[in-house]
């Protein structure tokens, strides 16, 4: 009976509420006793939805891995119909049980490449998505470097094939999964007028494909678009059952986690005589369930409004020095985190930081998570999954 109760409820909310999300927010403490009462406000939603044509289907391409599998989840949550594209090649198929874990939901994965036409052509005609969220990419800086032909192929080719295939589809949302990296090299609060221009293959293919579509929404007005260029995301679920899965961790606390569950020796810590606080480098740091939030508001912005080519900046607007981050994880794990200074590395910037005002305001969106949550719900991924998704290797 009260679980009836809570979904006629649900549904009535979503009546009044301005986007599903909104609902969703709405009626989750009634709901928060169970994942059966989560799943009965997820499906009174839907069916509300379907009231006003049916809930909307997203594709999330690139959807299992480290943000892509956590914005699942929240496009779960705000009521909508998810569906993944994702080859696999960085991420790894146990995500789709883990994501059914925490959502009950058994989420279509399909495993077409971004650059083969025919396929993603055929699965566009056949589910009939209303908009996708793109992240499918290559995203080591290192390695692009030392593979651009690769990631200019995969990423921006890649992109091209899926903008074509949306167009004749008829499928004209996108939410754009940039990045901080299209800036150029700037030591105070970044916005989304200053200067870009990147330092590495990685970047240029985000900047490139951000012109793209400035270009394809400039000769033809009819499409919804949403560039999020977002900082240095950092967490995993709180539930430790998704996260940030590398091999060779490129960033400062996936290398902390595998330092601290005994995969690596120690960190090193690259310059510590920074015009800082402590002289190490400030990073601005943003948890991934802010991030995959964030993903949401700008999906929700474009089907509620007009057409647009929108850019807008996502992170906290604070930074974060290592030595900071390293005392954090310390105190969320009890454990002691070994580290060497080293030189400086050439390039790297004491501060580099966001200003996310704008996303504050017309995202109606902001980061609300600590580094000390970050902290703790990495090390409850990482000790429960000391090699992430893969086993642990044969003893020798």
């Amino acid at each position: 009976m009260r679980r009836s109760v809570l979904l006629v409820g649900c549904a009535l909310l979503l009546l009044v509420a301005a986007a599903p999300g909104d609902c969703f927010h709405l009626c989750r403490a009634a709901c928060a006793s169970s994942s059966e009462s989560q799943r009965g406000c997820r499906t009174a939603l839907r069916a509300a939805m379907a009231g006003e044509g049916g809930a909307k289907h997203i594709l999330c391409t690139g959807g299992a891995g480290y943000i892509g599998s956590h914005t699942v989840v929240h496009l779960l949550k705000a009521g909508y119909r998810v569906s993944i594209l994702d080859n696999l090649s960085n991420a790894s198929l146990k995500v789709k049980e883990r994501l059914k874990q925490i959502t009950g939901e058994d989420v279509p994965l399909f495993t077409t490449d971004t650059i083969d036409t025919d396929a993603l052509l055929k699965l566009f005609k056949e589910q009939k998505f209303d908009g996708v969220i793109h992240y499918a990419a290559l995203k080591a800086v290192g390695e692009s470097v030392a593979m651009p032909l690769e990631y200019y192929t995969n990423n921006v080719s890649g992109t091209l094939t899926l903008l074509k295939v949306m167009r004749e589809a008829g499928c004209k949302v996108l939410v754009f999964s940039s990045s901080a990296t299209v800036y150029a090299p700037k030591e105070t609060p970044l916005t989304e007028q200053d200067a870009l221009g990147p330092s590495n293959p990685y970047g240029w293919t985000k900047f490139m494909i951000e012109q793209i579509l400035q270009d394809l929404y400039k000769s033809d007005p009819s499409w919804k678009i949403s560039i999020l260029r977002y900082f240095n995301p950092v967490g995993a679920h709180p539930s430790g059952r998704i996260g940030e899965s590398p091999s060779q961790p490129n960033n400062l606390l996936p290398y902390i986690q595998q330092v601290a569950v005994g995969r690596r020796p120690q960190l090193s810590v690259f310059g510590n005589d920074y015009n800082t606080p402590d002289g190490t480098g400030v990073r601005d740091y943003l948890h991934v369930e802010d991030l995959a939030e964030g993903h949401i508001a700008a999906l929700t912005k474009l089907f509620q409004g007009d057409p647009c080519c929108i850019t807008h900046n996502l992170g906290t607007g604070k930074g974060v020095s290592v030595l900071e981050m390293v005392d954090s994880f310390e105190k969320a794990s009890g454990v002691k985190i070994p580290y060497k200074i080293e030189a400086r590395r050439a390039g790297d910037l004491a501060t580099v930081v966001a200003d996310p005002s704008k996303a504050n305001k017309e995202l109606n969106w902001t980061a609300k998570r600590t580094i000390q949550e970050a902290c703790a719900n990495a090390w409850k991924w990482q000790s429960t999954n000391p090699y992430g998704y893969e086993d642990a290797p044969p003893q020798k």
